[in-house]
């Protein structure tokens, strides 16, 4: 059944609640359901809809949303129009989660659900170990490659890796279902890989990756491009088309100046998928304490991209490869310390995966909700459970 407010078309479902079209409790509801009909008490929709109000309130573990489902219960049978007085017990979302749901279907909901509405200019992608997933009998944890949105906070795309180098042979899986045309790619060293390169170039995007010793012959080339030189008297330098801009930050007691070098000398001798451009990045670090230096540190890093000179400037591709890190601060970091993942021991059936990927999707939803600071929202919404609740049914535009 449907309903039109103005030129809004909403729907109302068999309980009596009403959602937007392609809203997060309408995708809810086209997810899989292996269980009978016979014995059902809540639907799926219900279950992940409370799961992920309680996860925007502030609450990690199964035993916390149920007991934070039990402590508003008046207000969330209101909600969701349920009849039946009780609510879920903490062992069903347990099942739910173990059980019940394909892990893929969720990473690939959250992930076609974010690639709505606004989106920045760079896409990171990087790997991350929920080590709360991980088993005593298990050597190493798995790791979950996303693909992330920067500026916007939001987790393009999903998929489990295993062990981390596979990430190499994944990758190009994790951006075959995103639209990568006018964005650039980040990443670090392991991804670092001709087909993915070349992959990215066909798909309309570029990339801006880090070099490392594993791409030798590459490796050797940069490095070589960017040596000092040291003439014989009587012979000149080689000339050079070296442009190089520099950044300096300061703040949390370290004073760090980054100076980037880039050249196109070695394009025509390169065979490397739409090579544009090399650069050398020099990192300098200073520590302070009572206004004196304590300690300092030295890096460089060689790499590659494929944004070309005409349109990227030496200080426009250092602000590029800077905001990768925005994955670990943005994503790995959030998840971790705001959402205790690592400390979330889920190690049933597909439960990490599945709760990795509803933590991706919190964290787009409060940022689409305007806040920044997402353990502040969280507070927000413990305060305004009737507000987390039309997030997940009305789209954005009418709301903020």
């Amino acid at each position: 059944m449907n309903c039109s407010i103005g030129k809004i078309e909403r729907e109302i479902n068999v309980d009596g609640v009403e959602y937007d079209r392609g809203s997060v409790y309408e995708r809810f509801g086209q997810l899989t359901d292996i269980r009978k009909a016979k014995g059902k008490r809540y639907s799926l929709t219900t279950v992940l809809t409370i799961i992920v109000m309680a996860k925007m309130c502030g609450e990690d573990t199964p035993s916390a949303i149920a007991d934070w489902a039990k402590n508003h219960q008046e207000q969330i049978l209101e909600l969701l129009r349920l009849e039946r007085p009780k609510l879920p017990h903490c062992n069903t979302y347990r099942r739910i989660l173990a059980h019940v749901v394909y892990e893929e279907e969720v990473a690939r909901l959250v992930g076609e659900y974010n690639q709505r509405g606004e989106h920045g200019e760079v896409y990171a992608i990087d790997g991350k170990a929920p080590h709360g997933m991980r088993k005593k009998d298990e050597d190493g944890s798995e790791y979950l490659l996303s693909v992330y949105d920067v500026e916007q906070a939001k987790v393009m795309s999903q998929v489990a890796v295993g062990r981390k180098e596979n990430e190499i042979t994944k990758a190009p899986e994790a951006l075959k279902s995103v639209e990568i045309s006018q964005k650039i790619i980040t990443g670090d060293a392991l991804h670092t890989q001709k087909a993915i390169s070349a992959q990215i170039i066909n798909q309309g995007g570029d990339y801006v990756f880090p070099v490392k010793e594993k791409q030798l012959r590459l490796y050797q080339n940069i490095q070589q491009l960017f040596a000092p030189e040291y003439p014989k008297p009587g012979f000149g330098k080689i000339p050079t088309d070296f442009l190089t801009a520099q950044k300096v930050s300061k703040g949390h007691g370290r004073l760090e100046t980054r100076i980037i070098t880039t050249s196109e000398m070695l394009n025509p001798y390169s065979t490397w998928p739409g090579l544009a451009q090399a650069y050398r990045l020099e990192r300098h670090f200073q520590w302070f304490r009572s206004g004196r230096c304590y300690r300092t540190s030295n890096e460089i890093e060689f790499g590659i991209t494929s944004l070309s000179r005409t349109n990227t400037t030496p200080a426009r591709l250092l602000k590029i490869r800077r905001s990768h890190w925005g994955i670990e601060t943005g994503l790995h970091g959030r998840r971790d310390v705001i959402f205790h993942e690592d400390a979330t021991r889920m190690t049933v059936g597909n439960a990490g995966k599945v709760m990795a990927s509803i933590n991706n999707l919190v964290i787009a939803l409060t940022r689409q909700a305007k806040f920044r600071n997402t353990a502040q929202a969280r507070r927000w919404f413990a305060a305004h459970i009737s507000e987390a609740f039309l997030l997940l049914t009305s789209p954005f535009s009418r709301l903020w």
